[in-house]
């Protein structure tokens, strides 16, 4: 992928915001298909100094050459933000990346299955209990319990968040480890573990991520009434 190739692809989400149409698509109430101004190389290498680790490529030409953020899949890509000389990706649902990790590689493996199993099965049920404030404080004490395995800090080092679909749900893109360029789903909101997003088998990688957004979104804005 050229320089110019990133240029034109900016160009194309601000054609498509520009058809009246294109406010119909999922996320465009969020984002409004604006996009931030690209980063400089050196701004971008300030960030990375500070992360302690190289973005991975499309995502770096991402920031340089179409925006350090905005209009995407779902709600918008986090925008890239400095702030009193400090980098972060800001955004309500961008907080769970601990940006001091980003250099540990992302886990290649979740929760232990059988964990899982376990504390799936140990799920209080309300009918089993006979006072509805029993049900409740043995609820919260499960809830905690889950959270603190599928929520682990441990899951999502190497990752940030980069997008926001609604009701908890996440995706991430894998900045090191051996999935590194990849997009993650995150639905642990509904009880389902951090998943590769997968075409044909293969990982979905960010600039294949995007421009799949982008085309989709072509096609609905051009075919609505």
């Amino acid at each position: 992928m050229t320089d110019q190739w990133w240029v034109d692809l900016r160009q194309r989400v601000e054609a498509a915001g520009a058809v009246p149409a294109g406010r119909a698509v999922f996320g465009a109430l969020g984002h409004e298909w604006l996009v931030e101004d690209p980063l400089t190389a050196q701004e971008v290498e300030e960030l990375e100094a500070q992360i302690g680790v190289r973005l991975p490529e499309e995502y770096r030409a991402f920031l340089v050459h179409v925006g350090a953020g905005g209009a995407g899949p779902a709600y918008g890509l986090f925008p890239v933000r400095r702030v009193h000389g400090r980098w972060y990706w800001d955004g309500d649902g961008a907080e769970p990346a601990d940006l001091s990790r980003l250099a540990e590689p992302f886990p290649d493996r979740g929760p232990d299955p059988e964990l899982l199993d376990d504390l799936l099965s140990q799920r209080p049920e309300e009918e089993d209990l006979d006072d509805l404030e029993d049900y409740d404080d043995a609820m919260e004490a499960w809830d905690a319990r889950w959270e603190a395995v599928m929520f682990a800090p441990e899951r999502t080092v190497g990752a940030i968040a980069i997008s926001h679909l609604g009701c908890a749900q996440r995706e991430w893109l894998v900045i090191s480890g051996r999935h590194r360029g990849t997009i993650w789903s995150d639905r642990r909101a509904d009880d389902i573990d951090l998943l590769p997003l997968l075409e044909h088998d293969t990982p979905v990688t960010f600039a294949r991520w995007y421009t799949a957004w982008l085309s989709d979104a072509e096609r609905a804005a051009a075919s609505a009434p």
